[in-house]
């Protein structure tokens, strides 16, 4: 299907005012790459548009469950001047972070977690989070210095402005970004790139995209992570996104993988490197 800028406009303007996405500060790039990539597989505007909205419900959906962000942020307001340890603050970020399985799964054993990402790489000065979610709600866990330059990217803006708004109360600068890394990866240097239970889902977006993606970045170290096993947990889930990982990889990046109860990390060495 040939799409005019018009087509695409009205298109696009067509699922952000969806009532599923109209409050949801979703970024148009995303949406206009879904219509993209789709246009050319379908032969119809209203079979372009479910497609679209077919994909866009598997990048957004396991996030439309938000918390309230003005409660939280009203949470936030309240502190008086908190430090990392603080359990009101620590409270409210449990909060936020037990709303979605990806972040609520690894809640039990956190601490423990990211003490061993840091002793396998180092402490991290720079850390891209890509695709964060609510991730940087950790942060209070990961035994890091208010002095790392933390940049998260997310495509949800209500969410990006809530994550910057927790870094300025916990005395991080405010690195939060409304971006599509898959559209517009960043290109700045960091120590650490973060991509957490995601490369799977990225797949489903376009398959094969991850390998363009993580060696585009300009990061020391990717820790890309991936479930072990299904929500349900009935199924191993370890050897297919081995599996995912190694295909979208050269051979000898990946230095290590570190396995947690639901969660594997593979550690990969310079990917944008050739």
């Amino acid at each position: 299907m040939n799409l005019t800028p018009e087509d695409r406009s009205r298109l696009l303007e067509r699922v952000l005012t969806a009532h599923k996405y109209r409050e949801s500060g979703l970024n148009p790039r995303t949406v206009l790459d879904l219509i993209d990539q789709e246009a050319s597989r379908q032969t119809s505007e209203k079979a372009l548009y479910k497609a679209v909205r077919r994909k866009l419900h598997n990048i957004v959906a396991p996030y439309l469950g938000d918390p309230d962000y003005t409660v939280l942020t009203e949470k936030l307001d309240a502190l008086q001047a908190p430090t990392l340890n603080s359990p009101e603050l620590r409270a409210t970020c449990l909060e936020a972070l037990s709303a979605h399985a990806s972040t609520a799964e690894r809640l039990p054993k956190q601490e423990a977690f990211y003490q061993r990402l840091f002793e396998a790489i180092g402490q991290p000065a720079t850390i891209l989070d890509l695709a964060c979610a609510l991730h940087p709600l950790a942060f209070p866990w990961m035994g890091l210095p208010r002095s790392t330059a933390y940049h998260a990217y997310d495509i949800i803006q209500p969410r990006v402005d809530f994550i910057n708004h927790f870094f300025e109360t916990i005395g991080l600068s405010p690195l939060a970004e409304n971006r599509d890394i898959l559209v517009s990866p960043p290109e700045i240097h960091a120590d650490l790139g973060i991509f957490f239970k995601e490369a799977h889902r990225f797949e489903k977006r376009q398959p094969g995209c991850n390998r363009d993606f993580w060696t585009s970045l300009n990061v020391d170290t990717l820790a890309v992570s991936l479930p072990t096993q299904n929500l349900a947990g009935t199924h191993s889930l370890l050897d297919l996104h081995r599996q995912l990982v190694e295909a979208n990889m050269a051979p000898g990046r990946i230095r290590e993988e570190l396995i947690f109860e639901k969660e594997v990390v593979f550690l990969i060495d310079h990917p944008g490197r050739q």
